[in-house]
């Protein structure tokens, strides 16, 4: 399976929300069951999201591309530089992350 699909799928079916702020919200709140990060996303933020996800066992999902890659693959005209995954929906991303 590929994951840029099941991103998708999640956005589609499930609960993701876009962004730093809703994604440090989402982590300290105990809703988040999977954080991805594009890999130019910017430093300070990563390691936050990477330290809170840790504290509360929250994998982690480095994504393969550009803050403009994970926009596109989200279906939005704007970079996205991470994502919380609360509800997977009908996709399998929560598996694929474990897998990766």
């Amino acid at each position: 399976m590929d994951m840029r699909f099941q991103v998708r799928r999640a956005m589609d079916t499930g609960r993701v929300l876009l962004g730093y702020r809703q994604t440090e919200k989402s982590l300290l709140n105990g809703a988040a069951k999977l954080v991805i990060v594009a890999k130019n996303a910017p430093q300070a933020e990563r390691e936050r999201v990477e330290y809170l996800a840790k504290v509360g066992g929250v994998p982690v999902y480095h994504y393969d591309g550009t803050t403009v890659d994970l926009g596109h693959v989200c279906g939005k005209p704007f970079t996205v530089a991470m994502l919380v995954v609360e509800d997977a929906g009908d996709s399998s991303i929560l598996e694929l992350a474990k897998e990766e």
